[in-house]
């Protein structure tokens, strides 16, 4: 099935493609909405148009944030979930439906500025053991067909957003190539993304390498130089995004596409949930990033030559996301998940500093702390089901809430859980444990969000027990 669509694919391009334009480089950011407390997609529009950020990448194609992306000028990637991809690869009709309902409805004046749709999502990533790779090429040949037959095949291209261990290198980036049982398919990608003018999408987190690796060097992950450069023969690497870019040049041009122009589909850092994700951190990478994105100095290998495109990771933090991977998961977010600034970051778009989000809708100012008239002896099981639905990674080890005590940890699970349920009385029991405020006078959750931090020390420098309100209490969205 996979050849038969290759050859079709290739028709179809030389049939039906004209040269489309390439947009001009940028630093975009992904927007995923994994969350219970989800900012209205007309106030995160405005947010990326008040810090003018003209790029977006989504995970779907979700109908309320593509109806409040229409006319904002900003340009889309939607997202064929990898779920989609069976049914598709497997019908045209399905194909054509897809495109109907989330492409086509969308695109012409005054609408949404779709310009790319991303098949799949990292589908070969190892973990998966293979079960989408069969999918994306006739999955792509369906959805180039649906594209031409609705005349957008010049302007919407596809892609598919690989994870960085799609390839390997035994030890320089001029070793790399791609794992041996992607080659075949990889070269059909990669000669359909360069029939249409597409990058190739690759998604790169030095945080993960430190995070994974004991003995990986932590400056190397940065962008300040590093003790511990990478020698290449006559090409030195002082920092791991650059060695991870040109380990996947050397892999395209062993398969024949050395020139393929690479975008930057996911790249950032987590502010939470490990010793390394904090605040400082996800400054230095994300402004080490745009630095040397914006200078053009492009890779040993790509000298001059930056990524065609970057999309931070991510827009905002999504508290429901699983935390398999680890606790940071939740928290890679440049603002948090109502809109405001967690550092100060210059994109290098115009604005020297990130803007926050305005006319936020907020619940009242209610919080769920432990009953201070209670014996909390019997609490595990209520703060077993409290951060089973809510988000109490910040109380982990790496977070900014560890080692607050007994009952600083109950009172964050009981408020995140009774945030998470929009304040509902009953949520807020835990069988006579609970007690609801109507204020909370130990913090001040404002001042608490500027410095980016869910739990304040007093002035005595020990921490109150109540100061483990999450700082976002206040703040809960509507």
């Amino acid at each position: 099935m996979a050849a038969r669509a290759a050859a079709l694919l290739a028709a179809i391009l030389l049939g039906a493609l004209g040269a489309a334009r390439r947009a001009d480089a940028a630093i975009g950011v992904n927007w995923g909405t994994v969350s219970s407390h989800r900012a209205p997609p007309g106030v995160v529009v405005d947010l990326m148009r008040a810090n003018r950020i003209s790029k977006v990448k989504l995970f779907d194609a979700d109908p309320g944030v593509l109806r409040a992306l229409a006319g904002s000028g900003i340009q889309v990637m939607v997202g064929v979930t990898n779920g989609e991809l069976a049914s598709i690869a497997g019908s045209q009709a399905a194909a054509d439906a897809w495109v109907a309902q989330n492409v086509s409805r969308y695109v012409g004046r005054g609408g949404v500025d779709i310009r790319y749709i991303a098949v799949g999502n990292e589908p070969f990533l190892t973990s998966y053991q293979g079960q989408f790779e069969s999918y994306i090429i006739p999955a792509m040949t369906n959805i180039q067909q649906s594209l031409v037959k609705a005349n957008l095949a010049s302007y919407v291209k596809l892609v598919v957003p690989c994870n960085a261990d799609a390839y390997e290198s035994a030890s320089v980036p001029s070793q790399g190539v791609f794992r041996a049982e992607l080659t075949q398919i990889m070269t059909q990608l990669a000669a359909f993304l360069s029939s249409s003018g597409a990058p190739f999408i690759v998604n790169i987190y030095p945080f993960l390498s430190l995070y994974q690796n004991s003995d990986f060097p932590q400056d190397y992950a940065f962008f300040e130089g590093s003790t511990h450069p990478l020698v290449d023969g006559p090409n030195v690497y002082y920092n791991a995004f650059d060695g991870n870019f040109d380990t996947l040049v050397s892999a395209l041009g062993k398969i024949g596409y050395g020139n393929l122009p690479i975008a930057i589909g996911e790249i950032g850092w987590p502010t939470e949930g490990a010793p390394s994700a904090n605040l400082t951190a996800a400054r230095a990478f994300n402004q080490g990033l745009i630095n040397r994105i914006t200078s053009n100095k492009g890779t040993p290998l790509r000298p001059g030559v930056p990524p065609a495109d970057v999309y931070l990771f991510s827009l905002l933090d999504e508290e429901q996301k699983s935390i398999l991977p680890g606790n940071f998961e939740r928290h890679w977010g440049i603002f948090s998940f109502d809109g405001q600034a967690k550092y100060p970051l210059n994109l290098g778009l115009g604005n020297s500093v990130l803007k926050n989000a305005k006319e936020v809708p907020y619940l009242p100012s209610r919080w769920c702390v432990a009953n201070p008239a209670r014996n909390l002896d019997s609490v595990s099981d209520h703060m077993k089901l409290a951060c089973s639905m809510a988000d109490c990674t910040t109380l982990y080890y790496g977070g900014s809430c560890y080692g607050i005590g007994q009952k600083g940890n109950v009172s964050y699970a009981f408020n995140s859980y009774y945030q998470q349920q929009k304040q509902d009385p009953n949520s807020c029991d835990f069988g006579g444990l609970g007690l609801r405020k109507p204020r909370c006078s130990f913090i001040v959750l404002e001042a608490a969000r500027r410095a980016g931090s869910s739990c304040r020390r007093s002035k005595r420098g020990r921490m109150s027990p109540s100061a483990a309100v999450p700082a976002s209490s206040t703040g809960t969205l509507k």
